[in-house]
């Protein structure tokens, strides 16, 4: 949890009734976060509880009756043909999936992926030109190959067909290709638009079975697919969740001796997994060996069918993840002493370079340095020949690909999305390129603000935080990108005791109303004393340590509580305070009162002719919902 001064922003609509959704089963606060997600209906919570079925997938992709016609028939002929693959573990998950699904269906798939010290990301004139020399003609992308121009075009001039699965941007001119599977390609309003490289992979595993009327071949493709696309931070919507929803039920007794023996190693029980053990603890081990090691290993650990062999393998997985997380904790150190050690104080946007930084770990560092300060942050490594290489992370409203753009004349290569990009540059550049970021960044701070928002989503009394919740909450599961965490919080909390734990993590104990439930803030920085009470934001997790489980409170931010609360609309700020247990009174600059009551129904009255206006009701129903009168 960070040091940063959080800026607390409170989610509307405020909830009335009659409620919608109250055919659901479904406590009111969880009602109340769904509503607030933009579910009206108690069909579209339904369809959020059990996702529904996915149309056929041939209706949605153009290409995808010619892709399977042709790897079908390299299946029947037994023909040679290359998966070419990237070492992240969107791109490694959907290598192993194609080999382990292509291979016991007759084709002989052979995987190349690029080394990310030496190659660089995705598809390049090298790899096609070998794979060429040695016979294969039929090569097939996973989570790359769509803007691969050069090797594309060679791959043409060399009679070789190539089959693209791909989910990054595609370019205005399309290089030459045989079939393209990409999201973008299908309807506007589909359940696959938002698939990964793995879920690509996937579809294209399912349709080739499907063809040949062999269903038994891609067993473990499934498993690959839960895999890959919780660890590409895919969004969990549509055809994810389907597949997701039903995928993890079953992970935990999945066929895939690789998995396994990473369940094994992390310490997984034998039950069902949730998305976050994916993504805390199987995930890293993955993308561990494709920062540091080679892609490789991955591929031969998820497809090898030896139990013995398969845990040598994780193992080695498990030692890359220690050094991944050794080298994560010595540059986060090192970048962190040089921000603290600038007396000019803390620049707009945080760049930081040193020849010696390891590529493959910078971006983790910088996203740590995003959640410490505030502040978009790129990590610059040495590449050599006066070129440095660069991770830039950035907070939500910061666009990462908006600004290299804008500062693409002073850049060698460069690319990304909003939240996450990079770029090389040559280092006798790297002075105006930062000056240039500060400006962006500043006029970003101006209207963001420096505080760290955080938007609670539904209050709770410490006493509704309990088995039968964490129940409800596993029917919104799973939880990532799309479908977040519900963040909850809850008012005026005693600190009964607090301790630091090894790691920096800090323990503590809220009581409120006699009701006492036990809190972990991770990462914790702050060297401030704990306020006596406090509101405290926060997700909802399961403790499991030494043969016990309890439901706990994860923080994500913490506040003194105060009767009395600031709301600021532009240069205006607004004081709100309660009245009484129902009643609340909001007082502008000038000292202006308006005064409003909660009724029963969740009904904000007012008799001031004021709160007719909807920026004033809207500031009274935000003073409502801060001061804890409504759920």
């Amino acid at each position: 949890m960070s040091e940063t001064k959080h800026s607390w922003i409170w989610s509307l609509p405020a909830v009335i009734e009659p409620d919608p959704l109250s055919g659901c089963d479904l406590s009111l606060p969880l009602r109340c976060l769904l509503m607030r997600r933009g579910i009206k209906t108690v069909q579209e919570a339904f369809d959020l509880l059990d996702p529904p079925a996915l149309p056929d997938p041939s209706t949605q992709f153009p290409d995808l009756r010619a892709a399977v016609e042709r790897i079908s028939r390299a299946c029947r002929e037994q023909e040679a043909l290359a998966i070419c693959g990237d070492y992240d573990a969107d791109g490694m998950t959907s290598s192993a999936l194609l080999l382990q699904a292509l291979t016991p269906l007759g084709a002989r798939p052979t995987v190349a992926i690029p080394s990310r010290s030496d190659d660089g990301y995705g598809l390049n004139p090298r790899m096609v030109q070998e794979l060429h020399d040695s016979g294969i003609r039929v090569l097939i992308t996973v989570d790359n190959g769509v803007s691969a121009r050069k090797a594309l075009e060679l791959a043409s001039e060399l009679a070789m067909e190539v089959i693209v699965t791909d989910h990054h941007t595609i370019p205005e001119e399309r290089p030459p290709m045989a079939a393209l599977i990409h999201p973008a390609t299908t309807p506007q309003t589909s359940p696959y638009r938002g698939l990964a490289g793995v879920g690509l992979a996937y579809v294209l595993a399912l349709a080739v079975a499907e063809d040949l009327q062999r269903p038994e071949a891609i067993r473990s493709a499934r498993d690959l697919f839960c895999i890959g696309t919780v660890a590409d931070m895919a969004p969990l919507q549509g055809a994810n969740r389907r597949w997701l929803h039903e995928g993890l039920r079953h992970l935990h007794r999945t066929d895939c001796a690789g998995l396994k023996a990473l369940q094994r190693l992390a310490g997984l029980d034998d039950r069902p997994l949730r998305s976050d053990d994916i993504g805390f603890q199987i995930a890293p081990r993955i993308n561990a060996v494709g920062r540091l090691g080679e892609p490789s290993l991955v591929v031969d650990l998820l497809t090898s069918v030896d139990a013995d062999v398969a845990m040598g393998l994780a193992r080695r997985c498990d030692d890359y993840n220690r050094q991944r997380r050794d080298l994560c904790d010595a540059i986060e150190a090192e970048a962190v002493a040089l921000i603290e050690a600038d007396t000019g104080g803390l620049p707009p946007f945080l760049l930081l370079a040193q020849s010696h930084w390891h590529h493959g770990v910078i971006g983790i560092v910088a996203a740590r340095l995003v959640e410490r300060y505030h502040r978009p942050a790129a990590l610059l490594a040495g590449e050599g020949n006066g070129m440095l290489r660069a991770s830039v992370r950035a907070p939500k409203g910061f666009a990462v690909d908006a600004a290299l753009k804008a500062c693409h004349t002073l850049l060698d290569r460069y690319g990304g999305h909003p939240a996450a990009g990079g770029f090389t540059v040559v280092a006798a550049h790297v002075s105006a390129l930062h000056a240039q970021l500060n400006d962006l960044a500043q006029h970003w701070l101006s209207g963001a603000g420096e505080g760290l928002p955080v938007q609670p989503e539904a209050l709770l009394r410490l006493s509704q935080i309990d088995w039968e919740l964490w129940s409800e909450l596993q029917k919104l599961e799973p939880f990532g990108v799309g479908n977040e965490a519900p963040l909850f919080w809850a008012r005026d909390c005693a600190v009964l005791n607090s301790r630091l734990l090894s790691g920096g993590h800090l323990s503590l104990t809220l009581s409120q109303d006699d009701v006492q439930r036990r809190a972990i803030a991770w990462r914790w920085r702050s060297e401030e004393a704990l306020p006596e009470r406090c509101d405290v934001a926060f997700t909802i997790g399961m403790n499991r340590w030494k043969g016990e489980t309890r439901v706990q409170l994860e923080l994500k931010a913490l506040r003194q509580h105060s009767e009395c609360i600031d709301l600021v609309r532009g240069d205006h700020r607004y004081n709100a305070r309660r009245v009484s247990e129902t009643g609340l009174a909001v007082r502008n600059d000038e000292g202006q009162e308006i005064c409003a009551e909660i009724k029963p129904g969740s009904t904000l009255i007012s008799n001031d002719p004021l709160a007719r206006h909807p920026m004033v009701l809207q500031l009274l129903e935000e003073a409502s919902l801060g001061l804890g009168l409504r759920p």
